[in-house]
This record gives structure tokens, sequence and C-alpha cells, in this order.
């Protein structure tokens, strides 16, 4: 049996606006299974020193390495959409997953950090801002759905991504305090929307950033990070020139 590959359009969609979602990939009894085993393993009460931490890294750190959770990545067509966009060099294995949750702001604890505009690993609030702790591509699954902008959900500057290449060709330095440029870092992003089940392909270099949830219900998201084979050894390499890892579709990128 073939196995599942992006559409030409799709292509297309990553190299443009540095991210694709594809719909309904993951069937309503996987996302079932590991919604409840997030929820089931949530502490009922968190002190705000883990709201900000468990914001800042991971909820739920104990259920990381969860095989029932990284399956959902590696036993599934997922794992066949992330490799098409990497092919022909393919990536590291993945043995941790990332489980974001924004908190509704009408339940304590309130005040849930928002998290401002920013690339995963440039000069992260709780890391050393001379080192780089980048990765390739970022797989999300959607484990409830978002479905506008007052729902905590990821909000993206389509296209930042060669933005935030051009600035680390000319203006970044080892130690920059500054995550983005100040045209990204004002910009509100566009809210990613999805529905349970549907997974999100972003490039690392793509700014994001996350706000309050004022629903009634939490918002939950588990997130993979993918470093192509080898990309330790060219970290400030692949965010000077964003194909560098991605060498099947430079020929779809702007000249």
């Amino acid at each position: 049996m073939a196995l599942p590959h992006l559409s030409r359009a799709e292509h297309e969609g990553f190299v443009r606006d540095g991210l694709v979602v594809r719909r309904g990939l993951l069937s309503p009894a996987q996302v079932d299974g590991a919604r409840k085993l997030v929820e089931a393993a949530l502490p009922p009460v968190m002190t705000d020193r883990q709201l900000r931490d468990y914001t800042q890294t991971t909820f739920v750190p104990t259920l990381g390495s969860h095989p029932a959770l990284l399956d959902l990545l590696r036993g599934t067509a997922v794992a066949s959409l992330a490799a098409d966009l990497l092919r022909p060099t393919g990536y590291e294995p993945v043995a941790k997953v990332q489980i974001q949750i924004r908190l509704p702001e009408a339940q304590p604890p309130a005040l849930q950090p928002d998290k401002a505009m920013h690339v995963d690993g440039v000069a992260c609030p709780h890391l050393d801002a001379a080192e780089l702790r980048t990765f390739t591509l970022l797989v999300g699954i959607f484990l409830t759905p978002v479905t506008g902008g007052d729902e905590g959900g990821l909000r993206v500057v389509r296209g930042g991504h060669l933005t935030m290449a051009r600035w680390f060709q000319e203006d970044w330095y080892p130690g920059c305090p500054e995550q983005t440029p100040a045209s990204i870092t004002s910009e509100p992003g566009e809210v990613v929307v999805g529905e349970p089940g549907d997974i999100l392909f972003m490039h690392h270099a793509t700014p994001h950033a996350v706000g309050s949830n004022h629903t009634s219900t939490p918002r939950i998201m588990l997130y993979y990070r993918l470093k192509a084979i080898g990309h330790d050894t060219r970290r400030l390499a692949a965010l000077r020139d964003p194909w560098l890892e991605y060498p099947a579709l430079r020929d779809l990128a702007p000249v």
C-alpha cells in the first residue's frame, strides 16, 4: 500500500506560509484516547509556579515519553507526511512529546501567562540567549477544537519564516536578547484553526504566539519537535537558509 503524501498544493502552501494543516488524519478513537490520558494525569490544582513552568515547557511532564502519545506520530500516517516534507534526509527518532494546554481564564488558576511572538529555541526566557535549541519541523495534533481567536489557539505569522531567515542572515548575533525582529514582534498573528484529529506541520522558523483561552474548556495540543538528521551540526545555517533541511521543497521557494 502506498504511503500517504502531501499534495503539490500542500507543499506550495508550506513553502509560502511556513505551515500546512492536514484535516482529519487521526480517528476519533485515537484522539479521545490521548485526550483522556492527558486529562486524567492533570493535577487538580496547580501553583502559580507550576502553571508558569508548564506553559514554558510542557504540561504533565510524566507523559512526555508515554508510548500511546508517541505512537500518534510514529505509528500513524503523521510520520509519513512528516517524512514527505523532509525527504530525502529524513528525521531523527522522536522520544518526547510536548503537551500544551491553555486553561480557561474563568477557572482557577487564572492568569496563565501568554506567549509572545517567538521562534522555539531562540532566546527563550528559560534558556541562555546565546544558546540555540532549534529543530526542523513542528508537528502538532489537535486534541480539542480551535475555531476562533479567543480559545487559546496558536497564532502564526504566515510567511514569517522567510523574514526570520533574513534576520538571521543580517542582524542576529549570538546572545541577541530578541526572539524575533520588531516587524514580527508587533504582528498579532493569525489563529490556526482545527478540529480534533487535524495535524499541523509547521516550519521551525515560523513565528508564533499563544494567548488566553476565554472558553469554558481547556485547549489541548500535542507537539513533536522533529530534527532532520544531523540538524545539531547546522543549527544557525538552517535558520539562515529555510530550505537547507527541506531540499525537496527548494524548487518551490521564491527566488
